[in-house]
């Protein structure tokens, strides 16, 4: 273990301020402290970088980049010594949980100063180091692969959808409403009792319950606040918390092409109130639509469905990824777990 050895922090990295964000546009992300604000064409962090939320309610929290960046004044920089590793910084310094050491209790605050006096066992031979980066990118960069793929398979979805459904939309297809497809019903306070189903609130999944009110295939969508008109699909049992509504196909062939529908649309421009917005049942059942023939729905049906098929399998492995790196994580950085050099 002579490889591990306590040490200071501020011997391992160089700390820098960020500056207020520029108010251009460009290509370069803004970071702050809860990650990419937004974009400008200007940079103050070249290369390979690691980013701290500085204040607040994301004080510690850290992310990496390789690009050119302008980081604002709600974070901090940090740029290896040395020839230490600076991905396998980035993991240790992940794994500790800096925000437990921010000062303040009504406002935390990360400084320089507080991060260069930290210290741990630390492995500071620049080869372990690499090699344990190497182990955990790896795994990184898989889960970011299936992330990406399951993005490109959700955007075919959305232009097969467009292509069938608005482009070629046929003249002869009936007008009705949404309400003359589907049932729509608010969701219920989530239950205290933790267990395996998902809990489905208006910005996704909050937590797990012991019990679900929406059964196999469900449509759900964010009913009140900065989430209306979210949008999620579940194809198992879940909990649908009451700042969302649970959307069902009344013939079930219809229930992808009920979902795309929804997404091609902007939904919370639907909601009533501007400071609160509200989406309603009775908004969603009004809404006008063309309704194509059976056939043509279950052609879709068939390649939405192996879209489907592929991302659950994809989001699968990303689960089994993320649990194997994050049993790792601990292991490594505190030498219970050896890599080979």
């Amino acid at each position: 273990m002579s490889e591990w050895r306590e040490t200071a922090l501020g011997d391992l990295l160089t700390f820098g301020n960020g500056k207020r964000k520029p108010n251009t546009d460009g290509d370069i992300p803004i970071y702050g402290g809860n990650g990419i604000l937004g974009f400008t064409n200007d940079s103050n962090y070249q290369d390979k970088t690691i980013v701290i939320g500085r204040v607040g309610a994301y004080c510690g929290s850290v992310y990496y980049e390789t690009q050119p960046i302008w980081i604002s004044d709600n974070a901090l920089s940090a740029k290896p010594k040395n020839d230490y590793n600076l991905k396998f910084l980035y993991y240790f310094l992940k794994q500790l949980d800096l925000n437990q050491y921010a000062g303040g209790s009504s406002h935390p605050l990360v400084t320089q100063t507080l991060l260069n006096s930290l210290e741990f066992d630390v492995c500071t031979n620049p080869n372990e180091q690499k090699a344990i980066a190497e182990v955990l990118s790896a795994l990184d960069d898989k889960i970011d692969l299936l992330h990406r793929q399951n993005k490109t398979l959700e955007q075919m979805a959305e232009t097969l959808f467009r292509q069938w459904f608005v482009e070629e939309a046929g003249e002869d297809w009936e007008e009705t409403t949404l309400g003359d497809v589907s049932h729509f019903k608010n969701g219920k306070s989530r239950p205290k009792d933790e267990g395996n189903y998902p809990i489905y609130g208006g910005n996704g999944v909050l937590g797990f319950a012991n019990e679900f009110n929406a059964e196999n295939e469900s449509i759900v969508i964010g009913r009140v606040g900065a989430y209306c008109g979210s949008l999620y699909f579940e194809n198992q049992n879940i909990w649908v918390s009451d700042n969302a509504i649970i959307g069902k196909a009344k013939n079930d062939n219809y229930l992808y092409f009920i979902f795309y529908f929804l997404k091609s649309m902007n939904l919370n421009d639907l909601a009533e109130g501007s400071s609160h917005p509200l989406l309603t049942q009775t908004l969603l059942n009004k809404i006008v639509l063309q309704k194509p023939p059976i056939s043509t729905v279950g052609q879709f049906n068939i390649q939405i469905g192996n879209y489907f098929r592929k991302k659950e399998s994809n989001q699968k492995q990303i689960r089994t990824l993320e649990s194997l790196r994050d049993t790792l994580l601990p292991k490594l950085m505190n030498g219970e777990i050896r890599v080979a050099l």
